[in-house]
């Protein structure tokens, strides 16, 4: 094995664990020296962000989010502000989903995390007189969201619902306040 190999295999190697890899047994593993692996790791995080050295071993950190999906419903005109609202709170809106009586669950990629990104996705909505997906399900549509962590995606439920775009999930044939949904969920 070369170096180029056993560098990438040491890569391979973080990216399976969430543990610290002490140096020793990197070394143990591809059959060098303790100082082969500092060398290396030397190399590899000059290129690399994210590894950490720690007095346990060697760790990639990696981004821990979480994500929620949000069923809301609004009027066309309020799709900049719902969206303003999740990426104000620290949100990452993933995608957009409706559920058509008749063609089923359609999903979009959005990629939307900041207030510069809302606002290229309204102008080329206008540009393009083009109208939303949930337009096809009378405003009901679902956000998948992505955050920091779970405390922020309840700051961003709870915002929503307090806006009014929160809508409520059905419960056998009916929503949360027993009237009858636009939408197949």
């Amino acid at each position: 094995m070369n170096v180029t190999e056993r560098r990438e295999k040491i890569m391979q190697v973080l990216g399976q664990t969430a543990e610290p890899v002490p140096a020793k047994e990197l070394a143990a593993r591809f059959g060098v020296s303790r100082q082969v692996i500092v060398q290396d790791m030397a190399v590899i995080r000059a290129s690399v962000p994210g590894i950490m050295s720690t007095y346990r071993g060697y760790i990639l950190q990696q981004e821990r989010k979480h994500s929620r999906e949000f069923k809301v419903f609004h009027k066309e005109e309020d799709a900049a502000r719902e969206l303003e609202l999740i990426v104000d709170l620290g949100g990452h809106v993933k995608n957009v989903s409706i559920n058509h009586r008749i063609y089923g669950r359609i999903t979009v990629e959005m990629d939307i995390c900041s207030r510069q990104d809302v606002r290229e996705f309204v102008e080329d909505l206008s540009d393009a007189k083009f109208t939303l997906l949930s337009s096809a399900t009378g405003g009901y549509h679902y956000h998948l969201v992505e955050a920091a962590g779970e405390e922020r995606l309840d700051q961003i439920e709870q915002a929503l619902r307090q806006a009014g775009f929160l809508a409520p999930h059905r419960i056998q044939g009916q929503d949360r306040e027993g009237e009858a949904s636009y939408e197949n969920s």
